[in-house]
């Protein structure tokens, strides 16, 4: 019927307008049948990329994370480094460049500027889900030590932003700050690079690696001090340490308030805390440790795989333990120290981390179990005056990692 036939041309106008407007590549996959006339399947490419008909073609996966360590009460300082670094813009707002941004503790202390870094840290966190990204934030031993009640490294001139003493101790228990503390805060974090794995902070147990297959080390530690090879608490990991701090940090907000010391005597950890909790902020807890910063690099070297295996990570991030001129990379980048000496206490490089990771399908397998990525993750030293590469690790890996 003669009227049928515009009808039947839509088809192939269709294809037609693809391969020119799209760029498409027609492939026929065992096209036609015994007599030429009955075409099977159709497979095209964009750019190279074989795709089926279906829509679940693997496409390339990506992930930037900044870090950035020691801040310790310098907000100029702090902004310039934002900025740089591409999480903020020139008004200190998260700039939508970043997926993750992770602050590594020791906010506080060394400075006057307590309050608005803070408070640039809960507006960013609170920025950052409307652009896609998120803030993740950790304490460090000089948080822990100001609710303790160790004002050693307070200047008077800080204080005085809060008006009193008491005004400043309401403030960090049981007032905005406290409670964003508690909210917000962890003290480790386990963040997985690729969204498989779970959000940030998924509890890992060694015996649950085989779960995710060739990537279940494809994610990254955060501490402030450092995760010591003989600590305790390695597993399950994040979610022990972190269950420790949340107790313990309860307990000290909600503690009768000391007096500070000084001048008053030092009070130390509060009635009722446990071994487990004395042990977080000992000296080989993840608020102090600073073994992978002072040891030899055949010691650090020999001790850190082991961590990773518990944890369930490639590389540990940590700040804590400075080195005024840069960041530190040790054993090929398993290791990684990023306090820099920021605050204009120390005079030290304005400085951050930057982790581009990547996850691009090779071709298309008929299996999705099958299927071959090239998985990349770049390491950088970012400066205010230069960027430095640390590492630019590439396999190639098996799996289903589509993203549904």
């Amino acid at each position: 019927m003669p009227f049928l036939r515009p009808l039947a041309m839509i088809p192939v106008a269709i294809f037609v307008y693809l391969i020119i407007h799209l760029d498409l590549h027609i492939q026929l996959v065992k096209a036609f049948s015994d007599n030429g006339d009955t075409l099977d399947m159709i497979a095209f490419s964009v750019e190279g990329e074989r795709t089926h008909l279906n829509g679940n073609a693997p496409k390339t996966y990506s992930r930037h994370i900044v870090a950035v360590g020691d801040l310790h009460g310098d907000y100029p300082s702090a902004s310039k480094v934002l900025q740089f670094s591409g999480v903020t813009d020139e008004n200190d707002d998260w700039s939508g460049g970043v997926d993750f941004f992770v602050q590594t503790g020791d906010i506080i202390d060394r400075g006057d500027d307590t309050t608005p870094l803070f408070k640039l840290m809960d507006k960013l966190r609170e920025q950052a889900p409307q652009k896609g990204g998120t803030v993740l934030s950790h304490l460090g031993n000089h948080e822990w030590m100001n609710v303790i009640g160790d004002w050693r490294y307070v200047y008077p001139s800080e204080i005085k932003t809060f008006g009193t003493v008491e005004n400043r101790q309401e403030i960090l228990s049981t007032g905005w700050l406290g409670r964003s503390w508690a909210a917000n805060y962890t003290t480790a974090s386990r963040l997985p690079l690729h969204p498989s794995l779970g959000p940030p902070n998924t509890p890992y147990l060694p015996s649950s690696s085989g779960t995710f297959g060739s990537l279940s080390h494809s994610a990254i530690s955060f501490v402030h001090g450092g995760l010591s090879p003989t600590y305790h608490g390695l597993s399950p990991f994040p979610s022990y340490i972190n269950s420790l701090s949340d107790s313990l940090l309860r307990k000290l907000q909600f503690r009768v308030q000391p007096k500070p010391h000084p001048p008053g005597p030092y009070v130390g950890l509060p009635a009722g805390t446990t071994p487990e909790e004395a042990e977080l902020y000992s000296s080989n807890g993840p608020l102090w440790y600073r073994g992978w910063a002072t040891g030899t690099e055949e010691q650090v070297c020999n001790d850190v795989e082991a961590v990773l295996e518990k944890t369930g990570t490639r590389r540990m991030i940590m700040g804590h333990t400075p080195d005024f001129e840069n960041i530190k990379s040790r054993c090929g980048g398993k290791i990684i120290i990023i306090d820099t000496g920021i605050s204009r206490a120390y005079g030290g490089a304005l400085s951050a981390l930057s982790i581009h990771y990547t996850l691009e399908p090779i071709g298309t397998a008929d299996d999705p179990e099958k299927q071959q990525w090239e998985e990349r993750e770049i390491v950088e030293a970012l400066y205010a005056d230069r960027k430095e590469l640390i590492s630019d690790d590439r396999r190639e890996i098996a799996g289903d990692f589509h993203l549904r």
